[in-house]
């Protein structure tokens, strides 16, 4: 599909990007228009190789923790037409499960990850780059929620790996990715303003 628009939704973890991401499609769906998501999250690298001790000492908030090559390659797939073979992720054995989902081709595709507005090698890929700018002990607080009950780790195993990769990567790779975003979303998941710019800009491009 040469018209194919892709939007990234960058920002740190727990900062809201899932939600104003979910609540955009949910009101775009709404008027049975034509678009799909992907997560950067499930680009995870494969790590079956490896034993779930040398998992946890992964450094997952680091750009080369992801296959973006791999994301790079299904973008440009989706961009010509052609489906792909979405890989499915597992947060609790930190690895990539055997089975994928297939994607069809749509005229909009959203791309929603907290490191894709640091990977140079993607942002050729993106016709808006969007960034959701949160405080970042509100990002602290919505993660330790999200991992205590989906993904099923200790409040002891969220605030380590927070203090010791999540922060500093934040400040390293994240918060300077706010440069190359063309639009600045504050308040989060729920910035209505942000919320009806992109819509509206959306139906534009479907229709």
């Amino acid at each position: 599909m040469p018209n194919t628009r892709i939007i990234a939704i960058s920002g740190g973890s727990g900062s809201g990007k899932s939600l104003f991401t979910q609540t955009l499609i949910a009101e775009i769906l709404d008027e049975g228009l034509d678009i799909r998501v992907l997560c950067e999250d499930h680009y995870y690298r494969d790590q079956t190789h490896l034993s779930m001790e040398d998992r946890l000492q992964t450094n997952y908030d680091h750009p080369k923790a992801f296959e973006h090559e791999l994301l790079i390659r299904h973008l440009e797939e989706l961009k010509q037409g052609q489906s792909i073979d979405y890989p499915q992720y597992c947060f609790k054995t930190h690895t990539r499960l055997p089975d994928t989902q297939p994607i069809t081709p749509a005229s909009v595709i959203i791309v929603e990850g907290i490191m894709l507005l640091a990977s140079p090698e993607l942002l050729p890929l993106f016709d808006i780059k969007v960034f959701i700018d949160t405080p970042l002990d509100i990002c602290l607080l919505r993660r330790i929620t999200r991992d205590l009950q989906e993904r099923g780790r200790s409040l002891q195993s969220i605030t380590e790996q927070y203090e010791s990769t999540v922060k500093p990567m934040y400040h390293k790779f994240v918060a300077p990715s706010r440069f190359t975003a063309d639009v600045i979303v504050t308040q989060g998941g729920k910035n209505r303003i942000a919320l009806d710019v992109l819509k509206s800009h959306i139906q534009q491009v479907l229709k």
